[in-house]
């Protein structure tokens, strides 16, 4: 797939004027519960906002997979960097619009630094999310890659939400403790996306690490994994401690979006969000 000039104005989406409504509330006992785009990684922009709308979720947590082209190409790589560094602004101004009208704000924009990035793709990273209204970007990143990205976050004073994983074998990797507090400590706008499941399957408790450290989380993703590795499991079957997170949150009042991550096998990904929802729902209105 070769991007041409015309490709990327059509995949400028349409700015129509459309009638303002009102913002979805999905903040239970103080607590902003939101979703992980990715939740909704079956379908394209257009139907994810509707499965948000559905649900009945406000805060969203912009996935780039939901917003960057597709291909299969073996030139994908260098398309995507093309593309990254030549898509018009408009383009996510646009996505910005369709999230408003619908409802749904997107609080952090999902954008995830890897070593090979240019200074260029690293830097457009943090127009994209000023362009689609974020307020944060969130990123499966590198240890290596964070001391690259914390100077242009200072400079467009925006914070960024290191997401982890359970890989305890690469050092290079965001799964440890240590490897999220080495981040922090190169730049006052590097901070947290905690994954709880992905925290607790690398033998870790999220409990302690979060009353440490709240003040610098962008974003909580809230899912139920197996400790030693194990699998993503439905709600309530895990070793996560989910509800005590929820609990905390409440407790606290900490302005920290919760977000929704389904990533178990179940239904279809609309039922299964519905399911997490009405888990949270449980819990929060004990």
């Amino acid at each position: 797939m070769t991007l041409t000039r015309r490709d990327l104005g059509r995949m400028v989406l349409a700015q129509v004027a459309v009638p303002a409504v009102a913002a979805i509330n999905s903040r239970l006992s103080g607590v902003q519960i939101g979703a992980q785009s990715y939740s909704f990684r079956d379908r394209p922009l257009e139907a994810m906002i509707a499965a948000m709308v559905e649900v009945g979720l406000g805060e969203c947590e912009l996935w780039q997979g939901h917003v960057e082209p597709r291909s299969s190409s073996p030139d994908r790589r260098a398309e995507l960097r093309k593309w990254r560094t030549t898509v018009p602004l408009d383009y996510f101004t646009a996505i910005r619009r369709k999230c408003d009208a619908a409802g749904i704000f997107i609080a952090a924009y999902n954008y995830s630094f890897r070593d090979d990035f240019t200074d260029e793709e690293i830097q457009r990273g943090f127009e994209m999310a000023r362009a689609v209204g974020a307020k944060a970007l969130t990123a499966s990143s590198t240890v290596s890659v964070t001391r690259r990205v914390a100077p242009v976050a200072a400079k467009y004073k925006m914070m960024v939400g290191m997401h982890g994983h359970d890989n305890l074998a690469d050092p290079n990797e965001f799964a440890r403790p240590e490897s999220f507090e080495a981040a922090m400590k190169q730049s006052e706008w590097i901070g947290l996306n905690l994954d709880i499941g992905h925290f607790t399957a690398a033998g870790y408790d999220a409990l302690p690490f979060l009353e440490t450290y709240h003040s610098r989380t962008v974003t909580i993703h809230i899912k139920d994994r197996k400790k030693n590795q194990g699998p993503n499991v439905p709600w309530g079957e895990g070793d996560t401690p989910l509800k005590a997170t929820l609990e905390l949150l409440k407790a606290r009042q900490w302005n920290i979006p919760a977000n929704i991550e389904y990533a178990y096998k179940g239904a279809d990904t609309l039922t299964e969000v519905k399911r997490c929802y009405a888990y949270c729902k449980a819990v929060l209105s004990a």
